[in-house]
């Protein structure tokens, strides 16, 4: 998490190492029950994607971690439309048959 994180901080904001590590690290906090840490770190790490990668698959993929940390935050509601609003757009981008959909 942190070690990888600051490996590739000084990197510019576009680099997908610098990406990756800030997913990893909201993903190994929220993992080690450390939610209400991981909450800001996603959020910065989605704000990176839409900003840089709006249209790769791979937003889906940290907005599903998001929806995730919300419901172990107790922010249940905001979790379960972030759930349905990545569902609705793996059904749009790969169908209703394919792995990232249906996981």
């Amino acid at each position: 998490g942190w070690a990888c994180w600051k490996t590739y901080l000084g990197q510019p904001e576009t680099d997908a190492n610098r990406s990756l590590s800030l997913l990893m690290l909201g993903d190994a906090l929220n993992s080690n029950e450390r939610p209400e840490e991981a909450l800001p770190v996603l959020e910065a790490e989605l704000a990176l994607e839409r900003r840089y990668w709006s249209d790769h698959p791979a937003v889906l993929g940290v907005q599903g971690n998001l929806a995730w940390c919300l419901d172990e935050v107790g922010r249940v509601d905001e979790a379960l439309v972030l759930y349905r609003e990545v569902y609705a757009n793996w059904v749009a981008l790969r169908g209703v048959s394919h792995e990232s959909t249906i996981l």
